[in-house]
């Protein structure tokens, strides 16, 4: 089987969605999972309902509705008038209003997941209804009765082996089958989600059960690039690149693939295909066993918006295990993510990612204990296979924080 992953930006409208179709027919509709995201900027909308609703904020309820109508106009463009695509519509979208109008949890990860989970329920009811308006015979799958996690909510972690066996007694093999990413269930049956951009590592997991004999990532680039786009110059497409090497740039940061899609493919050997949406007939990006870099270019990462701490020892004696040992547990009370570590005899550098806006606390913390000195809103660069020119054209202009070098990454931290 192979599997094919659709994400937002390729199920953003109904050409999109017709789009779908067209490369579906093209390349075959038998032995193929489809792994679809949310449509457009959904989950992002989702998130905006969520944060009005937990300040009592009766305008989520309007939020909720132009999120209907975003839908609905797509359907209306998809689907005769008389279809029963629109009371399915409405009838979900009933749902999530139910659920946020009687739900009693203060867990806010819980409630998060049981929200934005909609997103991706909504744009494969569309998707499927239409298949079917189109002839294509379809077996839906609901993800959340296959892929099994513990109810570490917006992080599910997989139980793999009832996950295998759900995958595998759900999919139907000499068929085209449709699925969501991104979500998945507890024990109890609630919805958990697997991250942000977590529908990749969704494809990856039923390639995984399946076996599959490669799994496409279809975006709105033209495969693997360099350097986002959005911001550097110039950027190349990555014709061929290994796992490990992928896995490298995505521990980076790389914003093209999430970090945990490339390690089931890899266990199995399973190719990966990063291709354009737009342009299906062009080779994109092959990420396989032991292919080499190719071509041989600088890989830029950026990261803004992030915090730059500098930590000092008020007694000058800080590379003890228990002064690393007290900063780390804070970090992790406070959920922050390091990206860059730096220590000396007397001072200690983290440049941190402050997901859940708790810098005040983190740093009231620390202050028990140590000196610190904080920049907010810095830029982080890594630069893999990076040279001199590569340093030159990210630093120009900027104020540098901190320089870090191995054999085959640099990491530039710069104030704004």
């Amino acid at each position: 089987m192979k599997v094919f992953k659709f994400g937002g930006a390729s199920v953003k409208n109904s050409d999109s969605i017709r789009n779908i179709v067209e490369i579906i027919r093209s390349c075959g509709t038998n032995e193929l999972i489809i792994v679809v995201s949310a449509m457009d900027k959904t989950t992002n909308a989702l998130e905006n309902v969520l944060e009005l609703y937990l300040k009592n904020n009766q305008e989520y309820l309007q939020k909720i509705d132009q999120i209907f109508i975003f839908h609905d106009k797509i359907c209306r463009d998809l689907f005769p008038k008389n279809h029963n695509i629109f009371s399915g519509l409405k009838n979900i979208i009933t749902k999530l209003v139910s659920f946020l109008k009687n739900n009693k949890s203060p867990n806010h990860s819980f409630v998060y997941d049981q929200t934005v989970s909609y997103g991706e329920l909504i744009s494969t009811f569309i998707i499927y209804s239409y298949f079917i308006e189109e002839k294509l015979k379809t077996n839906f799958i609901d993800a959340r009765n296959c892929i099994k996690t513990d109810s570490n909510y917006r992080g599910g972690n997989i139980i793999w082996d009832k996950t295998n066996e759900n995958i595998r007694n759900n999919i139907k093999i000499n068929q085209l089958n449709l699925t969501q990413g991104f979500i998945a269930s507890d024990k109890n049956n609630f919805n958990v989600t697997l991250g942000r951009e977590g529908s990749d590592y969704s494809a990856a997991i039923f390639a995984f059960a399946v076996n599959a004999e490669s799994l496409t990532i279809w975006k709105d680039v033209k495969g693997l690039l360099n350097g986002d786009p959005k911001y550097f110059k110039n950027t190349e497409l990555i014709k061929t690149i290994s796992y490990s090497e992928a896995i490298e740039l995505a521990f980076y940061g790389a914003s093209v693939i999430h970090p945990k899609t490339l390690q089931p493919l890899q266990k199995k050997e399973i190719p990966l295909y990063v291709k354009s949406f737009e342009k299906p007939d062009q080779n994109g990006t092959e990420i396989n066993k032991n292919l080499k870099l190719s071509p041989k270019v600088p890989c830029y990462i950026f990261k803004n918006k992030m915090i730059f701490i500098k930590i000092f020892s008020l007694d000058f004696s800080f590379a003890i295990d228990e002064n690393l040992s007290h900063i780390f547990k804070k970090i992790d009370e406070c959920k922050m993510k390091v990206d860059v570590i730096q220590n000396s005899a007397i001072s200690f550098s983290i440049c941190l990612n402050d997901k859940y806006d708790q810098i005040d606390n983190l740093i009231k913390n620390l202050q028990e204990k140590f000196k610190i000195e904080v920049f907010k809103n810095t830029s982080l660069y890594t630069i893999r296979h990076f040279d001199e020119k590569s340093i030159e054209v990210v630093s120009k202009g900027k104020k540098l924080l901190l320089e870090q070098r191995t054999e085959k990454t640099v990491k530039l931290i710069f104030s704004t």
